[in-house]
């Protein structure tokens, strides 16, 4: 294989693949984010051994990656244009309490329940949530008008 047809074949792949490409970047971020939020909560002024205190740094690490997910989800990954920004928020919110539900819930098993070192379970949990959120924004968020269109046609003929 030539360098010609590498590059042709990579940038092949990257047309096909370049939202889940820039979904997985933006994703690291955002995990950077809530993990470097919590760290610095725990690590400073929080206790993760008070189950109450491990939650609270859970949430506020969840509000400020949603803040920050949404609008590099909405302008970088979705490239989503039109002005529904309100009801579009909404779901992306709705979304994400469900996945800090889970999130939560397996915080609370491994680490207040069963002892394990929140630090690496925080390290899974952010992996199950991040494959959550991916669905969840594609098919239930940011679902683009004609996908939306294909979906009301659907449901009118079942």
């Amino acid at each position: 294989m030539t360098f010609l047809e590498l590059r042709r074949l990579l940038k092949t792949k990257y047309a096909e693949y370049a939202e889940i490409i820039r979904y997985l970047i933006i994703g690291i971020l955002t995990t950077l984010v809530s993990l470097g939020s919590y760290y610095a909560l725990v690590l400073t002024i929080l206790n993760p051994d008070d189950a109450l205190q491990l939650q609270v740094a859970n949430v506020i690490s969840w509000v400020v990656s949603v803040l920050f997910a949404y609008f590099t989800n909405r302008s970088f990954v979705f490239k989503v244009k039109d002005n529904r920004v309100l009801s579009e928020f909404f779901k992306f919110v709705m979304s994400r309490v469900f996945t800090l539900l889970v999130d939560m819930a397996i915080m609370f098993i491994f680490v207040s329940l069963l002892h394990l070192d929140d630090k690496i379970i925080k390290l899974i949990t952010q992996v199950i949530v991040i494959v959550l959120n991916y669905i969840l924004s594609k098919f239930l968020v940011f679902i683009k008008p004609k996908e939306s269109k294909k979906a009301a046609n659907n449901s009118k003929e079942k």
